[in-house]
């Protein structure tokens, strides 16, 4: 356990964005919050230059990533398209297996299933998951709810985005801070 609680590092740590896809923005509680937070998450991996994993769920039913979120340049993999629930597709284990990360930031949807699952591969593989509570939802409360209670049982860390993006910034003196400062100023959905 004592593994799991280290500090974040630019240097070991992956972004996972999970299934944002313009057919959830209908159903998903609170999609609008949730969205400003993958967004916020994807230009602080930018800024950060910290890489990043895009999964979509069966596109040809669910389409792709919302627009608002920028899933390009040069640290970001993917999208990978997925029919498994959990994002650990061989395209993703091949990433993983290329890098040497410990850490694995999750964000997207939806927390009690494809989150969940895909949380629960990298705790079985030693990775530190940290799950971006602010940037995570489902159809349902209860099941987002319950979700959270079940990861972090099984080690997950429950975290915010503005907390992960603080800690890999360290201080005000490092590259990124005026950028990363101006991502939380920017306001948040009240929903």
């Amino acid at each position: 356990m004592a593994a799991a609680l280290r500090r974040l590092n630019r240097n070991d740590t992956v972004f996972l964005l999970c299934d944002m896809q313009e057919r959830f923005r209908g159903v998903i509680n609170s999609f609008p919050s949730v969205l400003h937070v993958c967004s916020m998450m994807a230009k602080g991996a930018k800024v950060l230059q910290v890489p990043m994993i895009v999964t979509e769920q069966y596109p040809k039913a669910l389409l792709r990533t919302v627009p608002e979120i920028d899933i390009t340049g040069e640290k970001v993999f993917g999208p990978y398209e997925k029919t498994l629930f959990s994002m650990m597709t061989s395209e993703v284990e091949g990433v993983l297996q290329k890098h040497t990360f410990k850490n694995a930031i999750l964000f997207g949807i939806e927390t009690h299933v494809c989150i969940q699952q895909t949380a629960l591969d990298l705790l079985n593989k030693e990775y530190n998951v940290h799950i971006v509570v602010d940037g995570v939802s489902s159809q349902r409360i209860l099941d987002r709810e319950i979700a959270l209670r079940r990861l972090e049982k099984a080690g997950a860390i429950l975290t915010t985005g503005e907390s992960v993006l603080m800690e890999l910034l360290k201080g005000k003196d490092e590259q990124g801070f005026k950028e990363i400062s101006q991502l939380l100023k920017e306001p948040r959905p009240l929903v």
